[in-house]
């Protein structure tokens, strides 16, 4: 990994209690679609001495030109740190790392599910296989609480309407107390639904990713439906 010299752009709003930051992305920077990087902001409070650190999923595909990250606004001092930066605030990337990046093997699909946050690598992943019109077959399960929590999903669902080879299952697990319309799916992801979306897919390769508790439970539904661990790759997200 190797230290980058940056400049905070802009961020946004991207779901309920969820923002987007942008950066310039450093001429010599490459990244394959699921990697991550680490965040590195100056001293965050009075009390510490080092810089701040933080890792997050990049957002954005490898052929964009610029950085984009995305997180849940926590009341951390680094969280309240990032949501001060200004235009033009210098900041520091460490990376990139990961090995959460689609297989090789285009003949065998893409399944993959995303709880909360954890959809951040597959929004790039999924922005780099349309720019390279992948013919490989890509599902994906995005389970949120509420539509207004559910980050970038207006960019997905344009996604499949433009992608013949994605389908896309979004599940809300307490569309009860959202404020927003909701009639797609509800409730928890099970083995029903795994086992529904696995059907007549080729030896799929499953992807996770999310709050370890969700990951460590999509896990264990997936080997009761007689995945094996070998075509599954997680990453949680710890304090995210």
């Amino acid at each position: 990994m190797s230290t980058y010299n940056t400049r905070f752009k802009s961020g946004e709003f991207v779901a309920d209690g969820t923002m987007a930051f942008h950066f310039e992305r450093p001429a010599d920077f490459n990244f394959k679609a699921g990697q991550a990087i680490d965040l590195i902001l100056p001293a965050v409070s009075a009390n510490d001495v080092k810089p701040g650190r933080h890792t997050f999923s990049i957002v954005s595909a490898p052929y964009e030109n610029c950085l984009t990250i995305a997180t849940r606004m926590r009341g951390s001092p680094f969280k309240q740190a990032m949501g001060c930066l200004t235009a033009g605030a210098c900041v520091e990337l460490d990376g990139p790392f990961g090995s959460l990046t689609l297989h090789n093997d285009r003949r065998r699909p893409a399944i993959i599910i995303a709880g909360g946050i954890g959809i951040t690598p597959f929004v790039s992943i999924l922005r780099q296989a349309a720019k390279e019109q992948l013919a490989q077959g890509f599902i994906l399960i995005y389970s949120n609480r509420r539509p207004e929590d559910a980050a970038f999903l207006a960019e997905l669902q344009s996604k499949e309407a433009h992608m013949a080879n994605l389908q896309l299952i979004p599940t809300m697990t307490q569309s009860g107390q959202s404020k927003l319309a909701w009639t797609g799916k509800t409730g928890q992801i099970d083995t029903g639904m795994l086992k529904q979306v696995a059907a007549g897919q080729s030896a799929p390769i499953y992807y996770l990713a999310g709050p370890p508790a969700f990951v460590e439970a999509m896990q264990d539904l997936l080997n009761e439906t007689g995945v094996d661990d070998d075509d599954i790759r997680s990453e949680g997200f710890y304090g995210y």
